[in-house]
């Protein structure tokens, strides 16, 4: 239990350091966890799945499952549904509508089995996805690594059509798979292959245009079940599409040849989730973002 103690410690010293020392990093933090204090659903039963999606997003980008592994030999479950379980009630207690009830309490024996939920050891067999044109190389790449993952979600994302707030839950999750699309970095000699054929502008439409063709069922079954609420879908695209913008420009303005990745943090995601939330910074950052990417391409390619 000292160990235990000493590593939450550490964990406080740590976030306290962040938020102190970041404030481009807590900024949107604390405009987050503000905006989930106060706000208010149509039922219920959605607080407790809004916060624990939150808390499986973490616990699904964890890296120091192998450290905990070796450092709490007989502990490290423990440790990891105390972490869990304090995210989940932090959000819980804070917001103002929602009062405990069975089903809040409830999860918490589902954030029990999160500590069972293991990378996989043997990766299962995968599809090829080769009717996807090369030009969109990261998720071809992406859906081949991760084939069954992608197609649970995509399940999920055309069935959040049936209410706006499984659409905005779902919306949300999808975010953190999206997130890791573009955060490889193709070698040096494929880049400059690549804008050699086709511009920056060029590869974003074709990618704007195939993600927004991923969400049109979800798309046209909200506005066939919801259609007195379609404002709530005008805003989803803008979110989502504002989000992805900023992923794919992120990874050419931070390109560079000797790393094998960008590495995109839950701090990045928060940052820009917060934009596209707010939409008018997102088309300053995509702009801003846009610039110093192509002059990064340049680089490689030139003019």
């Amino acid at each position: 239990m000292h160990k235990i103690f000493h590593h939450f410690q550490f964990r406080f010293n740590q976030s306290f350091r962040i938020f102190n020392f970041n404030p481009k990093v807590s900024l949107p933090i604390f405009l987050v966890f503000g905006a989930l204090m106060i706000v208010k659903l149509p039922q219920t039963i959605f607080y407790p799945l809004l916060y624990f999606s939150i808390v499986l997003v973490f616990h699904i980008n964890r890296k120091d499952i192998p450290f905990l592994k070796k450092t709490f030999i007989g502990n490290w479950r423990l440790l990891i549904f105390l972490e869990s379980a304090f995210i989940y009630t932090l959000f819980i207690m804070a917001n103002i509508n929602y009062k405990i009830e069975k089903f809040g309490l409830l999860m918490f024996l589902v954030i029990i089995l999160l500590c069972f939920l293991q990378p996989k050891s043997k990766p299962l067999p995968t599809l090829q996805w080769n009717f996807i044109s090369n030009n969109l190389f990261e998720w071809k790449s992406y859906m081949r690594k991760n084939t069954w993952m992608f197609i649970l979600t995509y399940l999920i994302l055309i069935a959040s059509a049936y209410h706006r707030v499984s659409l905005i839950l779902c919306g949300i999750f999808l975010l953190d798979y999206l997130s890791h699309v573009y955060e490889n970095n193709e070698n040096k000699e494929m880049l400059e292959v690549y804008f050699k054929k086709i511009s920056l502008k060029e590869k974003i439409h074709k990618n704007v245009f195939f993600f927004n063709a991923l969400l049109l069922p979800t798309y046209l079954g909200f506005l066939v079940l919801n259609f007195d609420e379609s404002l709530y879908l005008l805003y989803y695209i803008s979110f989502m599409n504002c989000y992805f913008l900023l992923i794919l420009t992120r990874k050419y303005k931070l390109y560079h040849h000797h790393e094998k990745a960008n590495y995109f943090s839950i701090v990045v995601f928060i940052e820009y989730f917060v934009y596209s939330m707010l939409i008018i910074p997102a088309f300053i950052m995509i702009c801003i973002n846009r610039k110093e990417a192509q002059k990064n391409i340049s680089k490689y390619v030139g003019n």
